[in-house]
């Protein structure tokens, strides 16, 4: 039977609009996607997370890793582009929220368990294990030859010497000028900036004398270098802890059990050996995450 002109026309339109408004509703999202910023650590923890995730719950986790710095990431997770990512206690209190960095270990992980809840509906999960804070790190020859060991010992000799640190260490509250002005440090010139890759070769190559390095960085050890005690506790905890979206969870609530599985299994020597495999050995870190979970039967 042959419609008529209006009619077929209305029948076109009608199938449209049901098309259009079919290809509106997203489907329900079957994957988790996990992120990183841009240094080997946080590609072994999202690769960590990953591996442990998919082996755990079946969910197929897409992987985002070495997107840039802490808050290009922390407005990825908001945006919805991340389901999840590992940060670290006292970079979440003072860079992403803006707070004094006050009180201990403990005290820090809930204040931050808490605003993240009620500015960002994101859930901060339980410490991995280890604390990464930020280490100054100096050539182990100079340490020896002028008997270094604090921070506070090189206030004397700083104005001989070129510091070299990472572009988020120098702009955040936490970090380069606050450290100068705890220590009274004046260095020879303004520290330079470089990626955190390269930032061990350049004190090697003594490009500098002092970079701004982490603590659990594989390459100080296998270089021959020394970080220096923080003898005045100017930094804050680092304690490192998955976050994942509220969302998230109410769409996975399997999520949350696989998450806890991981609680306190990864110590501080721990993620300097995977560092260490990853940065010194150029091993895979996929590869070097699964040797490693093995291990530990996970």
């Amino acid at each position: 039977m042959r419609l008529a002109p209006l009619r077929f026309l209305c029948f076109l339109l009608l199938l449209t609009f049901v098309y259009f408004v079919s290809a509106c509703k997203k489907p329900p999202q079957s994957k988790i996607t996990i992120g990183s910023k841009f240094f080997t650590e946080q590609v072994i923890l999202a690769e960590l997370l990953a591996q442990h995730i998919e082996a755990r719950t079946g969910i197929p986790v897409i992987r985002k890793t070495n997107l840039g710095g802490t808050l290009l990431v922390h407005k990825a997770l908001l945006a919805g582009e991340l389901d999840l990512y590992v940060e670290y206690t006292g970079t979440a209190l003072t860079t992403v929220l803006n707070e004094s960095p006050l009180g201990d270990s403990n005290a820090v992980f809930h204040r931050v368990k808490q605003l993240y809840s009620d500015r960002f509906h994101l859930e901060v999960t339980e410490p991995l294990g280890f604390e990464n804070t930020f280490a100054m790190v100096i050539r182990g020859d100079d340490a020896q030859r002028l008997h270094l060991q604090k921070l506070s010992d090189i206030t004397p000799i700083a104005p001989k010497w070129r510091a070299g640190v990472g572009y988020e260490f120098l702009e955040r509250p936490d970090g380069f000028r606050g450290l100068a002005q705890n220590y009274g440090l004046h260095f020879a010139e303004s520290p330079k900036v470089m990626d955190l890759g390269l930032i061990y070769r350049a004190l090697v190559d003594h490009q500098v004398d002092i970079v701004a390095g982490n603590s659990t960085d594989g390459l100080i050890d296998s270089l021959g270098l020394v970080a220096l005690e923080d003898d005045r506790h100017y930094f804050p905890p680092y304690d490192a802890v998955p976050i994942v979206s509220q969302s998230t969870l109410g769409r996975f609530p399997q999520l949350r059990a696989a998450l806890a599985d991981l609680s306190g299994k990864l110590s501080a020597a721990d993620i300097r050996r995977l560092n260490y495999a990853v940065d010194a050995q150029h091993q895979d870190a996929a590869a070097v995450v699964r040797t490693f979970r093995e291990s530990r039967g996970l």
